[in-house]
């Protein structure tokens, strides 16, 4: 799958990441006064055999794949988790084969979405990235000044001399290595309050992270990454072939089921089409 979504970046993320340069910053929306998240549609993933996502399980079976992104907006800044397939891909009506394996999709954009709710990707604070395979970089370009946030693991599999090695290529994300960055060396309070915390989970690659919200109404809720793609292989602890450590991705999906337990959390996947289909999604947003 990484070398897959690597091949697409080649030909789509250029219209990205250029984006920015011809943008003006505007006056960014008033602070809000309790933490809140937006759930955005950043594109999805058909997979023609999902048995990769769970060796030996479900050979042969179709499944589609939501990608999501978000953004949290605190009192004291803002955080975009997660940037979801290129923007450039909405301008393919039909979406983009990949090999036989998968068909990539996006009805919207990622930056008409982030402009509908009143923000301004160059005044989002905070850029946290799961991790870095292509699904989930696609649109950082957007968001040339905010700080990265990112496990210190991640971000030498993302410029280090071994990059190819882990299935990233710098050239498709090149506006990255510009951004003002914090190498993480785990769990990380991103506010100060306890509200959103990062939370190291290596295993799906050498720096995988998810997010933790404490939201005022709805409860506490933890964003996947790719800890798991959907709620079957979640609840069977399942690692897709192409994991990094299978050892390592058993042991995060193990604590992060001890730590939902422990705050009484909900943990939303990034990826389940279902479940995603479930949970408002911006222009609304979620207390």
């Amino acid at each position: 799958m990484t070398r897959t979504l690597r091949a697409l970046g080649a030909s789509l993320v250029l219209a990205t990441v250029a984006a920015p340069a011809a943008l003006a910053a505007s006056a960014a929306p008033a602070p809000v006064k309790s933490l809140r998240v937006y759930v955005l549609d950043c594109g999805t993933i058909d997979v023609a055999d999902i048995s990769q996502f769970s060796p030996g399980v479900n050979v042969g079976k179709h499944k589609k794949l939501t990608d999501t992104c978000y953004l949290i907006a605190h009192p004291k800044g803002t955080l975009v988790w997660d940037t979801g397939l290129p923007d450039a891909l909405a301008e393919k009506k039909d979406g983009m084969d990949m090999g036989k394996s998968y068909h990539l999709k996006r009805d919207r954009t990622l930056a008409s979405q982030i402009k509908a709710i009143g923000y301004d990707p160059l005044q989002v604070t905070y850029l946290g990235i799961s991790h870095m395979h292509f699904d989930h970089i696609g649109n950082v370009g957007l968001f040339p000044k905010s700080t990265l946030l990112m496990q210190k693991e991640e971000y030498a599999s993302a410029f280090g001399p071994d990059a190819a090695k882990y299935g990233n290529d710098p050239k498709t994300y090149p506006t990255l290595k510009d951004n003002p960055v914090q190498e993480l060396t785990g769990d990380h309070d991103v506010f100060g309050d306890g509200s959103v915390v990062i939370k190291r989970a290596i295993g799906h690659t050498p720096g995988h992270q998810s997010l933790f919200l404490k939201l005022p109404k709805t409860g506490n809720v933890v964003l996947s990454g790719d800890l798991a793609h959907f709620t079957e292989n979640w609840a069977n602890r399942r690692v897709p072939s192409f994991n990094y450590d299978k050892e390592l991705s058993v042991k995060a999906m193990n604590e992060m089921g001890d730590f939902l337990k422990a705050n009484k959390a909900v943990l939303w996947i990034q990826h389940d089409y279902e479940q995603n289909a479930q949970i408002k999604h911006a222009p609304a947003f979620i207390e």
